[in-house]
């Protein structure tokens, strides 16, 4: 007689200008288009990137940066780790900088 329903998530913001995104280690670029998530740009090229939540909370798409600035779109790291730009979540998160390289 009583149904409670309760719904989690969060908006995943992926606006924002197109950038180039380097592979360190698999030696391939891809642009990621306005609206496309860096993991789906990724596996266009055929790098598949783990992933769970995908809205930034839980961490398991975090990836070092080698170069470039984030956007840091996540939730899940401290503005303090946010502000290192060490690394960043690809799931969400987008580019300040025209190009990001990555340890991928």
């Amino acid at each position: 007689q009583q149904v409670h329903f309760e719904n989690f998530g969060a908006d995943v913001d992926v606006s924002g200008d197109s950038f180039v995104v380097k592979a360190l280690k698999s030696n391939k670029t891809v642009v990621v288009e306005e609206g496309e998530t860096i993991v789906a740009a990724l596996a266009r090229v055929g790098i598949e990137v783990d992933v769970s939540c995908e809205q930034g909370i839980c961490g398991e798409c975090l990836t070092p940066v080698i170069s470039g600035r984030p956007d840091h779109r996540d939730m899940y790291q401290t503005d303090e780790e946010k502000s290192t730009d060490s690394q960043m979540t690809l799931c969400c998160s987008r580019a300040l900088t025209d190009e990001l390289t990555l340890d991928l």
